[in-house]
């Protein structure tokens, strides 16, 4: 067992039986629920109007802070939007994803997931159950984040690690892990 903080926090639910824990979905979540979600999620995912995901979000349960901005194809965990928490002015990237389940071979996994307040998440970016992205934090595009992220901090990569000095930007003058490493831009 890890001494990770979100594997703590994950609730572990056993399934019975030589079928893996995915086969039994319907009797974690009422299917009905998770085809409303669904179809809510999908909406939300073509939608350019960020009023209307964030209104939409929340009649499924996600709690949406204010000036919460969701970008097209983002999606949230279809099973358990419910275990999602997005503070204000956070950014959902680009097809980015926050999961609250993990569905293994003999159980599966409950966690929340915590975006805090003016975080970013990139593009493409994966959030596992469990984890909490603090306050200012940000993840890079395509970043598997599997751990908590610390307010303030940026990570990159697969799985997600802290890089630079927890800005994106050079807005100091300073190089950042997105530019050539000396200031100028490639």
């Amino acid at each position: 067992m890890s001494d990770d903080p979100r594997h703590e926090r994950l609730a572990r639910h056993g399934t019975a039986g030589p079928l893996n824990s995915l086969r039994h979905w319907p009797d974690a979540r009422h299917p009905l629920r998770v085809m409303l979600n669904y179809v809510v999620i999908v909406i939300c995912r073509i939608s350019p109007s960020l009023k209307l995901k964030s209104w939409l979000l929340r009649r499924i349960g996600v709690t949406v802070g204010e000036g919460v901005s969701w970008g097209l194809e983002s999606t949230p965990d279809v099973f358990w939007p419910d275990r999602i928490t997005v503070e204000d002015h956070a950014i959902i990237g680009y097809d980015a994803t926050l999961l609250c389940h993990e569905f293994l071979q003999d159980e599966y996994r409950l966690g929340d997931v915590v975006v805090g307040e003016r975080a970013m998440i990139g593009a493409g970016a994966i959030v596992l159950p469990g984890v909490e992205i603090g306050a200012g934090a940000q993840v890079a595009a395509n970043s598997l984040v599997v751990e908590d992220v610390p307010p303030g901090e940026t990570v990159a990569g697969v799985p997600a690690t802290p890089i630079g000095n927890g800005s994106m930007s050079d807005s100091e003058g300073g190089s950042t892990a997105f530019d050539g490493g000396d200031g100028s831009r490639e």
